[in-house]
């Protein structure tokens, strides 16, 4: 749910930017607070409380840790939450939203600080990655102190707004999971097909595809093992329409197959196109059961 989109910054992507010409709103945080309780009653889901940002950082912080206090305490709602945190905000206003929300986010957007140039005028680097610093300290400092407080942060990247390759996406994806313990980098794809006052950009839709190519990518690195440099180099830096990541992979490593499943490692079942998380533990298992029994049998035929 959005609290305002009367923004005073002038993202290029954004539709609530100051200069696009359109009705503004501003919801009063109890007020959507209990809309956001009812709708997430009525559809079975979590809640997720974002704002353009309004008259200032902090002040649209402040608007948002309110909604939250009013979901929580005023409206009893124990479901998920996952809360907004503006660039730039104060650490304290961090804290208060951390203690009822179950899920913090800030956007980095693009993968280097002149893209913020290019793009979003009033974000830079600083702006971004402090917040996001702060949000991990408090992550790790609740959890050794018993402390109350979101469990999680994430983020979100865009993929096609600065002429980034598929590469330095996910080479940056890998470094904010390691360094900032990030559950999850989202992924869009950047649009702008009207003009933004104070930018001249070209006409750009970034295909859907990228997208989807990324977020498989992503969870080969997550899940699977995969390194990005597996998955896109220097002299491919980008993902293939065609094929997805692993399956690519596959292709540029065919020394590595045919796989004998019986005898290869859990790693190595898993970049096996076709072959999940799940299959990969089934085949381990039956593995395993098999040369059991047929030790025990052997066995048995020894001591008869």
């Amino acid at each position: 749910v959005l609290l305002s989109n009367d923004s005073k910054f002038n993202c290029s992507y954004c539709g609530c930017r100051c200069t696009n010409d359109k009705r503004r709103y501003r919801y009063e945080p109890k007020q959507r607070a209990e809309l956001a309780v009812e709708g997430a009653k009525e559809e079975g889901r979590g809640i997720f409380i974002t704002s353009a940002i309004d008259q200032s950082p902090d002040y649209t912080q402040e608007r948002i840790v309110e909604t939250l206090r009013c979901i929580r305490q005023e409206f009893h709602y124990q479901g998920y939450v996952h809360a907004k945190v503006m660039p730039g905000t104060d650490p304290h206003l961090i804290w208060q939203a951390g203690q009822y929300a179950d899920r913090l986010s800030v956007n980095i957007e693009v993968v280097n600080s002149e893209g913020y140039e290019r793009v979003a005028k009033q974000k830079n680097k600083e702006n971004i990655l402090s917040p996001m610093r702060q949000i991990s300290q408090m992550i790790r400092w609740a959890k050794q102190e018993r402390r109350q407080f979101a469990h999680s942060q994430t983020t979100q990247l865009m993929a096609g707004s600065i002429g980034e390759t598929d590469r330095d996406i996910l080479r940056l994806a890998d470094a904010l999971y390691s360094k900032y313990h990030l559950k999850r980098v989202y992924y869009t794809a950047f649009s702008y097909q009207t003009p933004a006052a104070g930018y001249d950009l070209p006409e750009t839709r970034t295909p859907s595809w990228r997208k989807k190519r990324l977020y498989q990518a992503d969870r080969l690195m997550q899940l699977y093992g995969f390194l990005p440099e597996e998955l896109v180099s220097s002299k491919q830096p980008d993902l293939l329409e065609h094929f997805d990541p692993k399956v690519n992979w596959a292709l540029r490593n065919m020394d590595q197959f045919p796989v004998d499943i019986n005898r290869a490692g859990y790693q190595s079942l898993l970049r096996i196109p076709g072959i999940g998380i799940i299959s990969a533990k089934k085949i381990k298992t039956k593995v395993v059961q098999s040369i059991y029994y047929t030790k025990y049998i052997d066995l048995s035929l020894i001591h008869i």
